[in-house]
């Protein structure tokens, strides 16, 4: 049985970390920001750690 391959689109978006949680970019960051408010443009700075409930579905994409 041939390995499994890492999907290359996910593992350029989500970094998986040493605790076995996954961390992206947040979403709403790349358009439309006259209709947010100062406070949700500075909040949408940075990293977020992904749900519970979608860790194991991202990690088979991410798994070598």
């Amino acid at each position: 049985m041939p390995k499994m391959k890492t999907n290359r689109a996910t593992a350029k978006r989500f970094k998986i970390t040493a605790n076995g949680g996954i961390k992206s970019g947040s979403a709403y960051t790349s358009h439309r920001f006259h209709g947010k408010t100062k406070k949700q443009r500075r909040q949408l700075r940075g990293t977020r750690m992904m749900n519970k409930t979608t860790i194991k579905t991202y990690k088979k994409l991410l798994s070598n």
